[in-house]
């Protein structure tokens, strides 16, 4: 069955983002960040508004600083520079999120205590798993755009991570990429039952075979 948006709740959007995934809404106006940028533990799902951080190489003073500053249920959208393989973020920090009821991160750099992360239930989407921590002197920045994952992301957009990777959903066009994710999940179910029917993909997608060579 299609997915239904449930607006006005943030909450309700969320689930609904969820349920559709980074993958439907990737190809339905989304923007998919680099496949660089994956979950840091098995299962990690986010779909919340973000906030936005910049900053400087091998630093997370602005990171701790949006901690205290991001609204409750966004997740923290962080860019670096520079020096991508340092720790910008661990359990001290998720501790610290949690209690100010902040989403997840996505972050084009390295995070660690990723056993904890998963205990904690706290949804990353990293680059990579670096052991070594950050300075905390900045400078950096807190709002305003940034770019991470060849993606532009400003506040009020969304963003949906899972299994698959990471895509942007810009907040003004909200309604309109998740009601073309709805569809695009229907034509979906309706191809699967063809499938299950007997029918194959090159029939049904309108493939032409004639460019693939068929050696007995």
């Amino acid at each position: 069955m299609p997915y239904r948006l449930a607006m006005p709740e943030p909450a309700d959007v969320g689930a609904v983002l969820l349920a559709l995934g980074a993958a439907t809404l990737g190809e339905s106006g989304g923007r998919p960040m680099a496949p660089a940028i994956k979950a840091a533990w098995p299962g990690a799902r986010l779909a919340a508004r973000v906030h936005t951080v910049r900053c400087a190489p091998g630093d997370n003073l602005a990171v701790h600083v949006a901690v205290t500053s991001a609204p409750a249920g966004r997740a923290l959208v962080v860019a670096t520079t520079g020096q991508p393989d340092r720790g910008y973020w661990g359990v001290v920090l998720t501790t610290a999120a949690e209690a100010r009821n902040i989403a997840g991160l996505v972050i084009d750099g390295g995070v660690r205590d990723v056993a904890a992360l998963e205990a904690h239930g706290f949804p990353v989407f990293s680059t990579t798993i670096a052991l070594v921590g950050a300075t905390k002197v900045g400078p950096g920045a807190v709002g305003g755009q940034v770019r991470i994952g060849g993606v532009e992301v400003a506040p009020g957009d969304w963003v949906v991570g899972d299994v698959d990777g990471v895509s942007v959903i810009a907040g003004d066009r909200l309604e309109e990429i998740t009601a073309a994710g709805q569809a695009r999940a229907a034509r979906e179910t309706a191809l699967f039952d063809e499938l299950r029917g007997g029918r194959t993909t090159v029939d049904l997608l309108g493939l032409d075979p004639s460019a693939i060579e068929q050696i007995d």
